[in-house]
């Protein structure tokens, strides 16, 4: 029912185009000349302005070159004559200087254009069909920090990087100085639609809600499901999604768990009489059906039918989901239709790592949370605007 459809979008296959061919399309796809208006001139009075546009460009295409830091690009521009043109500068001129592509990078985090661009692009993605948006994933990955490590004491103050700390799939501790970037990812696609950062000691419970904010006042679309990890399992995240007239997929966390009423299941299942689970049998509105396990032939029950219900049809309860949100929802928890949905929260994994692994979002060498974020935000600026190349590509192809 919940069936999750293959990405039209490999961005693996992607990054396996031949470099200047993919810079051709990559570029293709973006109009960057409203941003690149916006960009103070970095100029020093009297000499010649600089191409705004294409330090715009060749900030863009470094993540995806692999390029990390503002000296290896100004060499990239320097010794690469084509990746130079390709980016927009004139060949008789020199490649703009370290300090010059600091500058700039400096003047599009102090305007936010890194953010405006990237809700630009998810809009675009949206309208072309590339992204669905019904079904987003919410989850949060770490970076490391370019700045000086420091005592927790005195990195609590700084409101940039912090220790943080989490258990791999080994229950072992790990610990790391820098930040967390928090993600909402459209599932069908597996774009990023929304994030934050935020420095690393800031629990991913807290975030859901701004990041759910964000998908539906940025865009004005409607979500239907968003899944979370355990992590986020909180009275309020889940009010938040039902808030948006959305249902949240999230694991129940077990740690400080007290024993579930009398009657039911740790997953809010009814339990019949004789203890056994009942049935989920469907939804009516918020209303969730369970019947008789020995009615419908799960449980062989030495009473019968008849020790519950006079009804050949068994014994039914009824839960409305608003009696207890964080265990009811529709569908109903640890269904084949619920187990489905939650499965489309790898789609966010598989996000996080593109990001850290093909491109440069875990290679930071700014300093700042306003920096970093920004970092960030042009690293899920080169997803977007591949998914974009590609699709434009494909529509010159069928109309050809």
């Amino acid at each position: 029912m919940y069936l999750l459809q293959r990405p039209l979008f490999s961005f693996e296959e992607w990054l396996k185009i031949e470099s200047s061919e993919r810079l051709h399309l990559f570029f293709s796809a973006l109009d960057l000349r409203r941003y690149a208006d916006k960009l103070r001139s970095s100029s020093p009075q009297g000499a010649k302005p600089i191409n705004r546009e294409a330090i715009l460009r060749a900030l863009l295409a470094a993540p995806m070159e692999g390029i990390s830091t503002f000296t290896r690009l100004h060499q990239r521009l320097a010794r690469d004559i084509r990746f130079r043109y390709q980016c927009g500068f004139r060949l008789d001129e020199p490649a703009p200087s370290i300090a010059t592509l600091s500058r700039v990078f400096a003047s599009v985090v102090e305007q936010e254009l890194a953010k405006d661009l990237f809700v630009d692009l998810v809009s675009q993605c949206k309208e072309s069909g590339i992204i669905d948006g019904n079904h987003l994933a919410i989850d949060s990955t770490a970076i490391g920090a370019y700045e000086k490590k420091q005592p927790k004491s005195r990195s609590q103050q700084t409101g940039n990087a912090n220790w943080g700390a989490k258990f791999d799939t080994f229950g072992n501790k790990l610990t790391w100085f820098g930040y967390k970037v928090h993600l909402a990812v459209d599932t069908i696609s597996e774009l990023p639609v929304a994030l934050e950062v935020t420095p690393a000691n800031v629990y991913d419970g807290e975030i859901a809600i701004p990041l759910m904010k964000e998908v539906a006042e940025a865009y004005h679309w409607k979500f239907k499901f968003v899944m979370m990890d355990a992590g986020y399992d909180q009275v309020k995240n889940y009010d938040a999604a039902r808030s948006y007239d959305a249902q949240a997929i999230i694991a129940l966390n077990k740690r400080g768990e007290k024993e579930p009423p009398a009657g039911m299941a740790s997953d809010g299942t009814p339990r019949c009489s004789m203890g056994y689970d009942m049935v989920y049998w469907g939804a009516d509105g918020e209303r969730l059906k369970f019947r008789c396990p020995h009615a419908v032939g799960k449980v062989e029950c030495p009473l019968g039918i008849a020790a519950c219900s006079d009804s050949n049809y068994g014994m039914v309860i009824k839960k409305n989901i608003a009696e207890d949100i964080r265990r009811y929802s529709i569908p109903h928890r640890n269904t084949r239709g619920w187990k489905e949905l939650y499965n489309e929260r790898t789609s966010v994994e598989r996000c996080n790592s593109r990001l850290k692994e093909n491109l440069t979002a875990n290679d930071t060498h700014v300093q700042g949370i306003q920096k970093v974020t920004a970092h960030v935000y042009v690293n899920a600026i080169v997803l977007l605007a591949s998914a974009l190349a590609v699709h434009t590509a494909r529509q010159v192809e069928q109309t050809a």
